[in-house]
């Protein structure tokens, strides 16, 4: 698998690519200034390398064996690990509405987050019909694995449950929430 600088690199170099993970995918990678004083709580520094589209920063962690680790930081308050590497990030981003089934996780719960990647998948495949071929554009470009949503709902609740203690975001030493959200399901209307 590419290393988290090459697979940057990558991205830099194919425009179509680049355009792909910042329109449906929410990863620009042209966003990276998060103007804020970030480190993991153990005072770890972390690298910003992307942002999405409601402020929230994408960072790499220091390298350990051979790996840096992807944690985000909403702009919300709410952050934590995503994965062990920048690969399996990418796949997790491009397969999963990820950011949405944390939201709707009923605090952690792996059953809650599957049920609600489901809903969440059939209405983005409503609004956006092309997403699948999407997905395999980017995915065949950077040499990415196009997993099932439920094998990635695993992957991120695995990475998401490590965050506490290695893996806590701070701002200027205020504490990121879990990134774990309450919901089970939307408010108003539940699921549709």
């Amino acid at each position: 698998m590419a290393s988290s600088d090459h697979l940057l690199d990558l991205i830099r170099s194919m425009p179509d690519i680049h355009g792909l993970l910042r329109a449906s995918f929410e990863f620009d990678i042209e966003r990276n200034e998060c103007g804020g004083e970030f480190r993991l709580a153990s005072g770890e520094p972390l690298e910003p390398i992307a942002g999405d589209f409601t402020g929230g920063t994408y960072f790499l962690c220091a390298e350990r064996g051979g790996r840096r680790a992807m944690v985000f930081a909403s702009s919300e308050g709410a952050g934590g690990l995503i994965a062990d590497d920048l690969a399996g990030a990418l796949e997790i981003i491009i397969g999963l509405a990820w950011q949405d089934c944390l939201a709707f996780s009923g605090g952690g719960d792996l059953g809650v987050m599957q049920t609600s990647a489901q809903h969440l998948e059939t209405s983005l495949i409503r609004t956006n019909p092309e997403i699948a071929e999407e997905r395999a554009r980017v995915a065949a470009a950077l040499s990415l694995r196009a997993l099932p949503v439920s094998d990635l709902v695993i992957r991120l609740h695995a990475a998401a449950s490590r965050t506490d203690p290695h893996y806590v975001v701070t701002d200027g030493g205020d504490l990121y929430g879990p990134p774990f959200g309450d919901y089970s399901a939307p408010r108003h209307g539940g699921w549709r």
